[in-house]
Order: C-alpha cells, then sequence, then structure tokens
C-alpha cells in the first residue's frame, strides 16, 4: 500500500500542518487513549473468562464537558 518513504513524507506534512506546539498535546492524547483501550480490553478478556454478564457501561470524566455537554 504505502512504502516507508511516502509515510515519512505524510508524517512530516502532518508535523508541520499540526504544528509543532500541538504534537506534545497530540501524542499525550494518543497515549492516554491507548491506555484506555488497553485497560478496556483487559477488563473484557477477564469478564469473558469468568462468564460474568456484562455491565454497565463506564463514563470516562470530563469527556462530556469537551462535547459541550
Amino acid at each position: 500500500m504505502f512504502g516507508l518513504s511516502e509515510l515519512a513524507l505524510i508524517l512530516i506534512v502532518v508535523i508541520v500542518v499540526v504544528g509543532i506546539k500541538k504534537l506534545p498535546e497530540l501524542t499525550r492524547s494518543a497515549g492516554k487513549a491507548a491506555r484506555i483501550f488497553k485497560s478496556e480490553a483487559k477488563a473484557l478478556k477477564e469478564q469473558d473468562a469468568s462468564g460474568a454478564p456484562p455491565g454497565p457501561g463506564r463514563v470516562v470524566p470530563g469527556h462530556g464537558e469537551a462535547l459541550g455537554r
């Protein structure tokens, strides 16, 4: 699909467009999302292993504020 040179070029363009100042915030958000996804996947595996019925969904604090709710 894409070669290494094309991916590098896309990454450079994204860095220029997003700006160097926004990059730390962007990586922090990506890391936070990855940690949440990993913990939810682990909880789902544990739930499947125990055979328990699914419980209510969790709400991450602060996300409703960003959506204007």
